[in-house]
């Protein structure tokens, strides 16, 4: 086994473990409506999540690596143990996360894991983060929200009042259509997953890579990105089938109980978003915040607020949101100043 590939096996290896926990962290964007909306098995949400968060990451997820892998600190700097670090302290702030059974940001905590280095070597890119990045993380929940609340006010409570959105005896003929809805939005969801997340392992370890071999990062960063998914993105399966059911099951049935229609708005919004995130600036967002403000506007709309934000999982939410992005950051920045002054960098 050459030296290279010894060099370059324990970040892949950490990389691999980081996509499993983001895999549970994951899956409850893509499939708690559909969950909580009794309309498919959990047995079978491991392998269409992975399946789809592949193909996002291969179809749409340039921009979004490009961001993680160089738009944040000079690629250069992506060294074997900068990167190591970086996915490390995600992997552990997630590890706490999903063993909390809290949906968590990815993006959040690996886009702060790599401003640490960068703030300590000062060559962070601010106007990236600053401007385009962390608005994007307030104001679109806020759409997300504002959008879901006001089709479940104003669409969903109509059609329901005709009888619209529930199969009832009399337009049974509408229940297959809202079940193939509601699973063909699940998938959507787990196609933006991939488009965004799976670039929160990929980026750091095509720059890595790059540098490790000495190739141009300019001819070869996409190639070398494309590789290094085609090793994470199936660990995404792997992270759903373990960590998954209880994270699904917090979000999808204990907020609020879901409708079909519900469900769909719930997707549609929340993915979309996510999409127009990446696809436009490559900006890493937070699926599964946008997930779950278009669930909370959902419930809004459906029960009023007080009932909805005085529930107890709705308070975890925000407080492991806060807790874990800052636990990435500051693991990341121990890490670094402890391997710069033992003189691992």
């Amino acid at each position: 086994m050459s030296p290279i590939f010894n060099h370059l096996l324990i970040p892949y290896i950490i990389a691999m473990l980081l996509a499993i926990t983001m895999g549970g962290s994951g899956t409850a964007p893509a499939f708690s409506a559909a969950f909580g909306a009794n309309v498919i098995r959990k047995s079978i949400i491991p392998g269409l999540f992975g399946i789809m968060v592949f193909l996002g990451a291969i179809i749409a997820g340039k921009g979004t690596a490009t961001t993680v892998g160089k738009g944040l600190l000079n690629p250069e700097m992506m060294s074997f143990t900068v990167v190591s670090i970086i996915l490390f302290s995600v992997a552990v702030a997630l590890f706490i996360a999903n063993i909390a059974g809290i949906p968590q940001s990815t993006s959040q905590a690996t886009v702060l894991a790599v401003t640490a280095p960068a703030i300590y070597f000062h060559d962070l890119n601010s106007h990236k983060l600053l401007v385009e990045i962390i608005p994007a993380w307030f104001i679109l929940p806020v759409v997300s929200f504002i959008l879901s609340f006001l089709l479940g006010k104003y669409i969903y409570k109509p059609m329901r009042r005709r009888g619209l959105t529930m199969p009832r005896a009399q337009n049974a003929n509408l229940k297959p259509v809202w079940n193939g809805l509601l699973v063909a939005m699940a998938l959507y969801v787990a196609f933006a997953i991939g488009a965004n997340n799976v670039a929160n392992a990929a980026g750091p370890i095509a720059s890595m890579t790059i540098n490790e071999l000495g190739i141009s990062a300019n001819d070869n960063f996409i190639l070398i990105m494309i590789l290094s998914t085609l090793i994470v993105a199936p660990c995404f399966g792997i992270g759903s089938s373990i960590f998954g059911y209880k994270i699904v099951k917090n979000t999808g049935k204990e907020i609020v109980l879901f409708g079909k229609f519900e469900a769909v708005i719930i997707a549609f919004i929340s993915a979309s978003l996510l999409l127009f995130a990446s696809l436009t600036k490559g900006v890493p967002t937070s699926l599964v915040q946008l997930n779950v403000a278009a669930i909370l506007g959902v419930g809004v709309a459906k029960l009023g607020p007080r009932n909805i934000f005085r529930k107890t999982e709705v308070r975890k939410f925000f407080a492991m949101w806060v807790i874990a992005p800052f636990i990435a950051f500051l693991l990341s920045l121990l890490f670094t100043f402890l391997a710069d002054k033992t003189g691992l960098l």
